[in-house]
């Protein structure tokens, strides 16, 4: 069993589901509206438990009752929560999304307790990071966290992933030297280089240039076209699974999640990695909902084997 930890943002989603997204200054009526867990953090944390990984989590909440609910999820699908603290005079975070008919969304999120995530938090929870076979963090957290974080974690010698979500044009350097590998999506590796990706050529140029800022390994996913994976033994486009998608909230979440989970500290598994994250990343989107529509490995290796 994987022993993976995760720092990063704890979310409550709510979803306004419309027919299609409003034009600017358009006021539209919302079908329904749902909630439900989610924050990257925390989607990737819920991805890579259902994986069958031991998962340690750290993050932080409110004292409201969005900070209880997801405490409860979290526990609910088998992640360490000893490091998610509740923060006292802040909200817990919140996403705004808006979900159109094709499964498409618009987010926008209120960070809330996310962002008092510090590094006194990180050496609270050194012991745990050192015994770690991996650590995973996202941008939806202080930077200056991450990098406390990775710090510990390569000084003890374990792996370290960078999920650069929301993305920045200008990471610190600090962090990318820290960095094992990035795992953008086509969006995000376009801020970072300034190349955009409108071709599988444009894959590969954008892989280089993540690697020339320091990264060696580079997974970029692309949507329903699969992922591209750019490392010592392997340059290629790895394809997605095609399903009638009905809402694509975490999908790139759980494709991270059960990509690291399968992983072998070696690498040499690469795509084989890469395979079942896209088949789970498949089964999420076709449910509404950000965890609750994260798959098990059970889900994941009975659909692996009937393709």
């Amino acid at each position: 069993m994987k022993n993976i930890v995760i720092i990063g943002s704890s979310n409550v989603d709510t979803t306004l589901h419309v027919k299609n997204f409003p034009k600017p200054g358009e006021t539209i009526n919302a079908r329904s509206v749902s909630e439900a867990g989610g924050g990257k953090g925390a989607n990737q944390a819920i991805a890579a438990a259902k994986s069958g990984a031991q998962v340690h989590f750290i993050s932080r909440v409110g004292t409201d009752s969005f900070g209880k609910f997801m405490d409860e999820q979290l526990t609910k699908y088998g992640v360490d929560t000893n490091y998610v603290q509740k923060t006292a005079n802040a909200k817990t975070g919140h996403a705004y999304i808006t979900l159109n008919e094709a499964g498409q969304n618009d987010i926008v999120i209120d960070h809330g307790a996310n962002y008092q995530l510090s590094a006194k938090d990180i050496d609270n929870a050194a012991d745990v990071i050192k015994s770690a076979d991996c650590v995973i963090a996202q941008f939806e957290t202080p930077v200056k966290t991450t990098i406390e974080a990775f710090k510990i974690a390569k000084d003890a010698g374990k792996a370290t992933i960078l999920n650069p979500a929301p993305a920045i044009k200008k990471i610190p350097k600090e962090l990318l030297n820290l960095t094992d590998i990035i795992t953008p999506n086509e969006t995000e590796s376009a801020v970072i280089t300034g190349t955009k990706i409108t071709s599988p050529s444009d894959l590969t140029t954008n892989a280089a240039s993540l690697q020339a800022l320091g990264v060696k390994d580079v997974v970029i996913t692309y949507g329903a076209k699969g992922s591209y994976l750019s490392a010592k033994d392997i340059e290629k486009l790895v394809p997605a699974f095609r399903v009638k998608a009905v809402d694509t909230t975490a999908a790139g979440d759980t494709f991270i999640g059960y990509f690291v989970s399968m992983l072998k500290n070696d690498l040499s598994n690469l795509e084989e990695a890469a395979k079942i994250a896209s088949r789970a990343s498949s089964l999420t989107v076709q449910h509404l909902g950000a965890q609750p529509s994260i798959p098990t490995i059970k889900e994941v290796k009975k659909l692996m084997r009937s393709k």
